[in-house]
């Protein structure tokens, strides 16, 4: 028996999870505007070694055995109907909702389009550009620019390659200067020229950039690894921009709920409920929401459970690759300074398979 429905909006990391949590309790359907689900973690790679191109690309056919998973855009939430609108003018009850729409990811760890087709296109053409890029400048030096500099470079040892960062370390971000440094030692032994304290931007002619102080950098390719857009466009179109903070994340309560909306949730990098967006921070926040729905949806039966509160995750572990046989592993210590081991640990836990396996068995398919 099914205590309701519940409707997923947006099939990533924190949707697919929650989606697969309630699939037993609840009438689930899972809305997503992708064909498939994109591992995005092996999407660097993707970009750059053709080998991977199709890696990142799992179908959803698998993940729900009482539920259902619909393609399409979701435009609207009608909270006084209880309904989400699609964009082809389907309209799907909710007893429950669940905003899980993540992020924009800058190129190449994007879903390009809608299809797996377009988004193979997408990785083929950066893969051709690559390879024949003589000077490819890579900027932001957190994880994601690490890693994309690092790809690069592993298939490409004879182009020049060049990381600029704002900051005046790399991998700032982890409050610990031992990542950094490891970083910046295993780039510059591999001729990575790393630029710190260089905030860049598109110079005037096409193919130069410009740091802060004036000087000038000319490269024929570029990646922006700077960050993320959450998306949520589509939440202030529809009028719900009183969700939103400045940054444009929904506004949440401990238990996950938009604020004043007992049966809309939002559940991983969409939210405001930690700075830290990042995979385990996701499938956390679906794990207590699945929970907080199943109670939200029992409210009245006997086996009524008690929500539960989130506690933001400020310190987790932190893998980095450097390719496929390579990369930094940041394990927090109680009470002291966190532990930073090496390429043996970092290429068991991500580096070699970047976690694709455990995907795929996560949406019910073989881990080949």
């Amino acid at each position: 028996m099914f205590d309701g429905d519940v409707v997923v909006i947006g099939g990533g990391y924190a949707g697919v999870r929650l989606a697969k949590r309630l699939d037993g309790t609840a009438r689930v359907t899972l809305v997503d505007r992708k064909e498939v689900f994109f591992h995005r973690i092996a999407s660097l790679r993707a970009g750059v070694r053709p080998e991977w191109t199709h890696t990142p690309f799992i179908p959803y056919d698998r993940l729900l055995h009482n539920g259902r998973v619909v393609a399409g855009k979701a435009v609207r939430i009608d909270t006084a109907e209880r309904q989400v609108a699609l964009a082809t003018g389907e309209r799907l009850p909710y007893d429950v909702v669940v905003i899980a729409t993540g992020a924009d990811y800058p190129e190449p760890a994007r879903f390009s389009g809608t299809t797996t087709e377009e988004a193979a296109k997408s990785f083929a053409e950066h893969q051709r550009n690559i390879a024949t890029a003589e000077h490819v400048l890579v900027v932001g030096g957190g994880p994601g620019g690490v890693e994309l500099s690092a790809e690069i470079r592993l298939a490409r040892p004879d182009a020049r390659v060049t990381l600029a960062h704002a900051g005046t370390a790399l991998l700032d971000s982890t409050g610990s200067e031992r990542p950094g440094r490891k970083a910046l030692a295993w780039l510059e032994s591999h001729d990575v020229e790393v630029r710190l304290d260089s905030f860049m931007s598109p110079g005037n002619d096409f193919g130069t950039y410009r740091d802060a102080r004036g000087t000038v950098i000319e490269a024929d390719l570029s990646f922006w690894a700077t960050g993320t857009t959450p998306n949520t466009l589509w939440l202030r179109l529809a009028g719900h921009g009183d969700w939103l903070n400045s940054a444009g994340h929904v506004k949440v309560d401990r238990m996950l709920r938009v604020d004043g909306k007992p049966d809309v949730f939002a559940v991983g990098d969409v939210n405001d409920a930690t700075e830290l967006k990042i995979t385990p921070a996701a499938l956390a926040q679906a794990d207590l929401a699945a929970h907080n729905i199943r109670a939200y949806l029992q409210s009245s039966g006997r086996h009524r459970k008690e929500p539960r509160l989130y506690r933001p995750i400020h310190r987790t572990p932190l893998i980095v690759p450097f390719g496929a046989a390579d990369g930094l592993t940041m394990l927090p210590v109680p009470g002291g300074e966190s532990a930073v081991l090496g390429s043996r640990t970092t290429t068991l836990a991500k580096a070699k398979t970047l976690m694709t396996p455990y995907m795929r068995r996560q949406l019910g398919y073989s881990a080949a």
